[in-house]
């Protein structure tokens, strides 16, 4: 089962790019910006990606666009400084072009400007290192 990761961000903090550096240790597969399409179809993408003006960033919905027809399931991995998840968001575009979106998905906060300091964090890497060991993935 072919397992590929992709992330975007535009934050300076880098807290998605970090965790896109966990995920892609823990698992052992590379993680890519969304600016880099899939070569090879996939059975499982997870796509790590972020709260913006809440809403997913455009770049996202355009990866998905793209990339469709080589998507089996999209599970999502996300952060937020306001705490909420982009799992409706990213189910809505994922609907519209039906790719099949896990209903098992990661979120934590994270940290901006004076808002949640220091997240992600040890305890938030932990719960990642927990919730992929549930996924049935391989590189």
């Amino acid at each position: 089962m072919k397992t590929a990761i992709r992330y975007y961000t535009k934050s300076k903090k880098g807290n998605t790019k970090k965790i896109a550096d966990f995920v892609s240790n823990e698992i052992s597969v590379s993680a890519f910006d969304v600016s880099i399409d899939l070569e090879e179809e996939v059975e499982k993408l997870l796509l790590i990606n972020a709260m913006y003006a809440a809403d997913i960033d455009n770049e996202i919905k355009l990866f998905l666009e793209r990339n469709a027809g080589k998507i089996k399931e999209v599970i999502n991995i996300n952060s937020a400084a306001t705490g909420k998840s982009t799992y409706k968001q990213v189910k809505k575009v994922c609907d519209k072009l039906n790719i099949k979106l896990s209903d098992k998905e990661f979120h934590t906060v994270a940290s901006w400007i004076f808002i949640n300091k220091g997240r992600p964090n040890e305890d938030d890497f932990n719960r990642l290192k927990d919730f992929l060991r549930g996924l049935d993935i391989n590189g």
